[in-house]
């Protein structure tokens, strides 16, 4: 008996160092992955503040909480079978759709350029868009429907990354470390946009500290400094998600193009940002990124101007349309309206009658 137990417990042993080093391979490839999806969890970072601009202070970190729960949806329930499946069953399909969300990212960028240029022309361009947002009951909703739209185009950015640093893994492999990505930056990206968003009542809260010592004063100064110097960070914040957006979205198409051949432009880019680094030795590193990142983003903005007439001639229409189709089949699922002998039946008139006996 004895033995049998010890030969039992030695298997649970060997089990358990086994799942032990599963758990520490998905956590080490999902670091991996993550690591290389970092400058785009970095431009997630810098895009979402402003969406939550021009809120009530108690309204933030719900906006902040509505974001980050669509955000784990994409990832988890939509982006990982899809990206799963696309890579078995049609891996060719995954470069088009890529291209597709950067041109969108192009365009959402371009189009707030356009507004801080000239801005009656972006408002008119606006009027011609319909809300996002189904059924928005509020511009709460409307602002939440577009961040977690944006959130959908980066968030399959970063699982497509994540999946390319895994690509011999098996697939019951694949899916634990996409979810791992998934839900770490997720967590990782709005806790510190919950972080930014609320800096300015953590510096009034220090601001109105009434200690007398050398550590009151410095806390004061600390709050104050906050106080003022947010509303700045967050317009330079999102200038530069802005820029974000319009950089990754060129990038997209850049390497999109490459997969289908095209390789002068992707060749371009980095020769040229060689040459701008040789002129400038001291500071090569800084110069090669800089110069990288600026003619990404001429592309970027070159596809977003392309894309705003399309956007309001084709894609406006023809979501106007959807909508429309959508409001008349839950219309006709919800039924025709109650009658009477006398006509329709009003909701007052229905609370009577059940309450009569």
């Amino acid at each position: 008996m004895s033995v049998g137990l010890l030969a039992l417990l030695d298997d649970v042993v060997a089990i358990a160092k086994v799942a032990a080093a599963s758990l520490d391979d998905v956590v080490s490839q999902a670091a991996k992955a993550g690591a290389k999806a970092a400058a785009v969890v970095l431009d997630d970072t810098a895009v979402t503040p402003r969406y939550v601009v021009g809120f009530a202070a108690e309204r933030e970190l719900p906006i902040v909480g509505k974001i980050a729960l669509g955000s784990l949806r994409n990832k988890l329930l939509i982006l990982l079978p899809c990206i799963l499946a696309l890579s078995y069953f049609l891996p060719w399909l995954i470069t088009p759709l890529l291209m597709f969300g950067g041109a969108y990212l192009c365009y959402e960028g371009t189009e707030k350029v356009f507004e801080a240029i000239v801005p009656h022309r972006a408002r008119a361009h606006e009027a011609k868009l319909e809300t996002v947002a189904l059924n928005p009951r509020s511009l709460e909703d409307e602002k939440v429907a577009g961040a977690i739209k944006t959130d959908f185009i980066l968030s399959a950015e970063i699982m497509t990354i994540a999946l390319a640093a895994v690509p011999d893994a098996g697939i019951v492999m694949q899916a634990l470390v996409l979810a791992l990505v998934g839900i770490g930056i997720t967590v990782a990206v709005y806790g510190l946009v919950a972080l930014i968003v609320k800096a300015d009542d953590v510096g009034m809260v220090l601001a109105k500290y009434e200690g007398r010592s050398m550590a009151g004063g410095l806390r004061r100064a600390i709050g104050r400094a906050l106080v003022r110097g947010m509303p700045y960070f967050l317009t330079l914040l999102g200038a530069v998600g802005t820029a974000a957006m319009i950089w990754v979205g060129g990038g997209i198409i850049v390497h999109g193009l490459e997969v289908y051949g095209v390789h002068w432009l992707g060749h371009a880019i980095p020769s040229t940002a060689e040459v701008a680094a040789g002129a400038l030795t001291s500071a090569a590193g800084a110069v090669r990124w800089a110069v990288e990142i600026f003619l990404l983003g001429l592309v970027g903005l070159l596809i977003g101007a392309a894309c705003i007439p399309l956007v309001g001639l084709v894609f406006a229409p023809a979501w106007r349309l959807f909508k429309v189709f959508y409001a008349s089949t839950k219309g006709r699922d919800r039924g025709p309206p109650a009658t009477a002998a006398n006509g329709p039946v009003s909701a007052d008139h229905g609370k009577e009658d059940a309450s009569v006996p």
